[in-house]
């Protein structure tokens, strides 16, 4: 599943060689060794969720039949919760302590297309502490449990996705762009949140509503062998790959990643909410995986606020992706992403190598009422997003300590799309044994102590790249 490197054929108008013998060494990373679920159910009783009266016919709603299988499975002190092979629709479901949710090869779960499937949980949305549904597979405050399984799990997402276009259309001429991803409220395909020692396995993933894997408030996490194919039926708004928000000592390996967003996302929390919460993402691992169509290979923010830190990225193939390694985050945001090794990876035909962007997308970015409405009849979670940041200086965000070593681009749109801010440069990138090809150079702004050792960077032609067409594609180029 794994690298596909294709030939390389150079046309080299301009070649740039930068040697610095004082560039800063990459710092020791003795934390590496750490990350992952330390321990996984080791009871092997089984528990078919068909014995409590589970159908496989694609139209029963098999939610409480499965949810008793797991209840009884956990009430026993632990086991394998499994299914015959077949086709099983369900709503949320809650896996508990102790538990493996196996759905073996042969095994299809659809997601219910019917939202009242999913009941509201408190939980938090790109940044934001809300009310909103559960996802199709939930692990919530649990410990030492598992989903795995050769299977597929297909969220059915589209009917989310065409909820949000209708609706974004009506909030778009109304001023509300910055609050109809809150307000349009989508199904997740997974949610491990508040847990610990937890092992995500081998399954295959598709058309997520939302996000697919979102790893919330957690630590001890382990995705491993996941495919996600988020592709399949459009494109859908917001339905990144794997999502570690506000978590700790994680690994991720071996995924393949095709969903039209961020592809394997770093977050931590949104402005004032996520400055309250204050809780970083730290000590992650993303290594031995594949980024196909979507927004970024490695996308650190835009939520920002907690602070992201010591990750490393390695071992990646990127193809057709819309960034390689990325940053984004917004003046009142605040938090510190730094500590970030990208290394040994190849992107190929991605359409930034490099995009870090202190003020991205500020049409989203930025809360602010529009007039005729009222302040105390709009809902919490609307006010949660209008808090202001006080001081102001709080909420300006920082990168700095990059250390991207063995990377190599090839047909690249553009090398850097790099813009930081006049209060907040971007610090302290070193860049060993990297090569770029690309058409055009692109921008540098706002940057600070930069080294190149070994950066071998071809530029084609001087022209801005292509535009696109479709609001599903400019979305998800913003």
């Amino acid at each position: 599943m794994l690298y596909e490197f294709f030939s390389l054929k150079k046309v080299l108008v301009v070649s740039l060689f930068l040697s610095v013998s004082a560039a800063a060494q990459t710092p020791k990373m003795d934390w590496v060794s750490k990350v992952g679920a330390k321990s996984f159910p080791t009871s092997k009783k089984i528990f078919s969720v068909n014995d409590y009266g589970a159908v496989s016919d694609t139209v029963t709603i098999n939610t409480k039949a499965i949810q008793k299988a797991i209840d009884d499975c956990a009430a026993k002190g632990g086991g394998i919760v499994t299914f015959k092979p077949g086709t099983y629709v369900s709503g949320s479901i809650f896996v508990k302590t102790n538990v493996v949710l196996q759905i073996d090869k042969g095994v299809l779960l659809l997601g219910s297309q019917n939202f009242n499937d999913y009941p509201d949980i408190n939980t938090r949305i790109a940044g934001l502490e809300m009310v909103w549904p559960a996802a199709l597979i939930n692990l919530i405050d649990v410990k030492n449990a598992a989903l795995t399984g050769k299977g597929i799990v297909n969220a059915r997402g589209k009917f989310c996705w065409d909820l949000y276009w209708k609706t974004r259309k009506e909030y778009d001429s109304k001023g509300l762009r910055w609050i109809v991803d809150y307000d349009v409220k989508r199904v997740r395909t997974v949610l491990v949140q508040n847990s610990e020692n937890v092992t995500v396995k081998d399954l295959t993933f598709k058309n997520a509503g939302f996000w697919t894997v979102q790893l919330l408030y957690s630590t001890k996490i382990t995705v491993d062998g996941v495919v996600i194919k988020n592709n399949e039926d459009g494109s859908g708004p917001s339905t990144d790959g794997i999502d570690v928000d506000s978590s700790t000592w994680v690994l991720i390996q071996n995924c393949d990643i095709d969903c039209n967003d961020d592809n394997f996302c770093l977050k931590a929390g949104r402005d004032w909410d996520g400055l309250r919460v204050n809780k970083p993402t730290a000590y992650v691992v993303i290594r031995k995986s594949v980024a196909r169509r979507g927004a970024g290979l490695v996308t650190l923010g835009s939520e920002t606020s907690g602070g992201i830190h010591h990750i490393l990225a390695t071992d990646l193939y990127a193809k057709n992706t819309d960034n390689g390694l990325r940053v984004k985050s917004a003046f009142t945001r605040g938090g510190v992403v730094e500590d970030i090794y990208f290394q040994n990876s190849v992107l190929d035909s991605v359409r930034n190598v490099f995009q870090f962007n202190l003020n991205w997308y500020p049409a989203y970015s930025y809360s602010e009422l529009p007039k005729g409405y009222s302040y105390d009849s709009i809902p919490a979670h609307w006010k949660s997003m209008l808090q202001k940041v006080t001081p102001a200086e709080k909420g300006i965000p920082a990168a700095k300590n990059f250390y991207i070593t063995n990377i190599t681009a090839t047909h690249a749109k553009v090398a850097f799309d790099a813009v930081g801010y006049k209060q907040s440069t971007l610090k302290n990138f070193v860049f060993t044994n990297t090569t770029v090809s690309a058409a055009v150079l692109g921008t540098l702004e706002y940057t600070e102590g930069w080294k190149y050792n070994n950066f071998v960077l071809s530029i084609d032609k001087n022209a801005p790249p292509p535009k696109v067409k479709g609001i599903e594609n400019e979305e998800r180029l913003k």
